[in-house]
């Protein structure tokens, strides 16, 4: 075959190309355009006097030069007497977007958190992803991805954001396996960006929070309620602690004669095991709370031995018309320790568990502030209870 018949178009020429229409690069590979302009390179082949017209990929995903590269693959298949359609149908029934996605979540299964991050990542890429799941994973499209995500990506986004970067990720791992082969379709940054609108983010901060000033009113007026809302709403305050902290909190994770609240790493957003000072106050709750059996959750459901119902202490919150929201009692603490106190950045951001940015500095820290953090929680309890009358009882929430 002369050098003439190969390599006829430019990758300008690919791009620029809106005719509908196959357009020949020669040795059996052309752009093919359909009425809708969508382009997507095809190889052309005859076998047994029969005209065999074989997808490759996507003009957008698959670049001239990988295109060019899967021609010449398929031609030298055929030199030998190989059939290209019967070998890619023969690799498709076991190399699936799904047979792939399934193998992605069992390989980096041992490196996430819990076993709910993988139940997350296999059922989105099980439900959402159905339309490509039985798609041959070297012929996914960015129009693929688009029909998996446009659905979702108004109605809802951080759902739709987190699907196309899981897609991504299997797509990835598919290519460097050499089960696929030019741009991953599920790309963002200098791809989907340009066919979907940016999702509107929450900025750091947003949680609506109680100022502090008015913490000890609303302390001594959920004093005054005796749900078990309540009682894990006022823990919850105590600690700094975030909602699925303390939640899941069991009667294991307490050390009554220490005072301390152990959350062990696979329970912490940042995977790394938190000690929580007990004060007076959340000392007292433990107390109460253990009359009731000590055993399992500490704050569970009346019906059964389960933990507290994730919306139960949102919809207190709602009852009490405070218009703030569980998360946002943490900014209410910082907000009150930098202002109010004078202890420092590191214990203040250590009482909440949050990691410390500066890598440097991570790496040469050792301990956990613990003795300064439990006299920066018994000073944020003390000034919670200010709002406190001796002759308020509990009442029904």
């Amino acid at each position: 075959m002369s050098g003439r018949s190969l390599y006829r178009l430019t990758a300008t020429q690919a791009a620029k190309l809106t005719k509908p229409g196959r357009h020949s690069d020669g040795g059996g590979l052309y752009l093919s355009i359909d009425a809708h302009g969508r382009k997507r390179w095809v190889f052309m082949y005859t076998r047994l006097g029969k005209r065999v017209e074989l997808g490759l990929g996507g003009r957008r995903d698959l670049s001239l030069a990988d295109a060019r590269k899967e021609a010449a693959t398929l031609r030298a298949m055929l030199a030998v007497g190989g059939n290209p359609k019967v070998e890619r149908a023969r690799d498709d029934t076991v190399q699936t977007f799904g047979a792939c996605a399934d193998a992605y979540v069992e390989a980096m299964q041992p490196s996430w958190r819990n076993a709910k991050h993988a139940a997350q990542w296999k059922m989105t890429l099980t439900k959402y992803a159905a339309p490509i799941r039985e798609r041959a994973v070297k012929d996914i499209t960015t129009q693929d991805v688009l029909d998996v995500l446009q659905p979702l990506w108004n109605r809802t986004p951080e759902t739709a954001e987190r699907l196309r970067g899981r897609i991504e990720n299997v797509l990835d791992a598919a290519r460097v396996k050499g089960l696929r082969s030019g741009e991953n379709p599920a790309r963002w940054r200098g791809h989907l960006n340009r066919l979907l609108p940016k999702r509107q983010r929450l900025t750091r901060g947003r949680h609506a929070a109680l100022s502090y000033d008015a913490a000890p009113e609303f302390m001594a007026s959920l004093r005054l309620r005796s749900a078990m809302a309540a009682r894990a709403l006022e823990f919850l305050i105590l600690t700094g602690a975030r909602s699925g902290e303390v939640l899941g909190a069991t009667w294991d994770e307490i050390d009554l004669r220490k005072e301390i609240w152990t959350i062990p790493a696979k329970r912490m957003k940042a995977g790394r095991e938190h000690r929580v000072p007990l004060c007076g106050r959340a000392m007292q709750i433990i107390a109460e709370r253990s009359e009731a059996g000590g055993v399992g959750y500490i704050f569970p459901r009346t019906s059964a031995d389960l933990p507290l119902s994730s919306m139960a202490m949102a919809m207190l919150l709602r009852r009490m018309k405070q218009g703030v929201t569980v998360h946002g009692f943490r900014s209410t603490f910082r907000d009150w320790s930098s202002e109010r106190t004078g202890f420092s950045h590191e214990v203040c951001e250590m009482a909440l568990a949050h990691t410390i940015a500066n890598k440097t500095e991570a790496a040469y820290r050792r301990g956990d502030l613990f003795e300064k953090r439990r006299k920066l929680m018994e000073a944020w309890s003390g000034y919670c209870a200010g709002g406190m009358k001796q002759s308020q009882s509990p009442r029904p929430a």
